[in-house]
């Protein structure tokens, strides 16, 4: 099953990047495996999928430890300054950077162990309270600090829409990310690139490829419903 959905999803990016006048090679699947065991992650590994993203620091550390080593892993959840140390060693991308402390974390842990590790600054484009990210007018101040580290590098933004069926609404906060993105650009330097928008889910990554997504984030189109939450 999992290889006939990626398969699907697949075809689904290539017939949207095509509509829309973009390469699909230019969007990245990034796999959400939270929850599904090591198994099923390993048959989507076997289908082609390289790029494996977790929620909870607990549950990556454990997966990345036992999963092959050319897996490319993603922490898409909220950073916690405490749980930085535990997933720095492994871990390739951080999606939820919001403020300048867990860059600073950041950096303090991976020059210990010489690493370099990529992040995307995550935004609060739906405006709405219970969602995780810092607001547009803090941008300039956090991509001013991260031109001063060496082992931490900035790629980009990540966002999400709001959870609704408002679809003109999904795509007006998608645009707004990379409006963010394509506005802040006088601010890249060695170590911050402006690259990658991440934004996109399940059930409106169509819009989020329209709008210039470079990763989409996939969870249940991969793997199917998870058993829990």
């Amino acid at each position: 099953m999992i290889t006939s959905n990626i398969d699907q999803i697949n075809n689904r990016i290539k017939n949207i990047c095509e509509s829309c006048g973009r390469e699909p090679e230019h969007v990245r699947l990034v796999a959400i495996s939270k929850t599904h065991p090591e198994e099923t992650i390993r048959e989507a590994y076997d289908a082609g999928i390289r790029d494996f993203g977790e929620n909870r620091v607990q549950e990556l550390t454990s997966k990345m430890n036992h999963l092959p080593s050319d897996v490319i892993w993603h922490m898409v959840g909220t950073v916690q300054t405490n749980k930085i140390r535990d997933m720095v060693h492994r871990v390739d991308w951080v999606h939820s950077i919001s403020k300048t402390k867990y860059l600073k974390e950041l950096e303090k842990r991976a020059a210990r162990l010489d690493r370099h590790i990529r992040v995307l600054i995550q935004v609060n484009i739906s405006d709405e309270d219970q969602k995780s990210g810092c607001d547009p007018e803090s941008l300039p101040d956090i991509l001013e600090y991260a031109a001063g580290l060496k082992h931490v590098s900035v790629h980009g933004l990540m966002g999400m829409a709001s959870f609704t069926d408002d679809r003109d609404l999904i795509r007006r906060q998608f645009r707004l990310l990379r409006e963010l993105r394509d506005n802040h650009r006088g601010y890249e330097s060695e170590t911050v690139r402006l690259d990658e928008l991440s934004m996109g889910m399940s059930g409106d990554y169509d819009i989020a490829i329209e709008e210039g997504a470079t990763m989409i984030r996939l969870g249940s189109t991969v793997f199917g419903k998870r058993e829990y939450d």
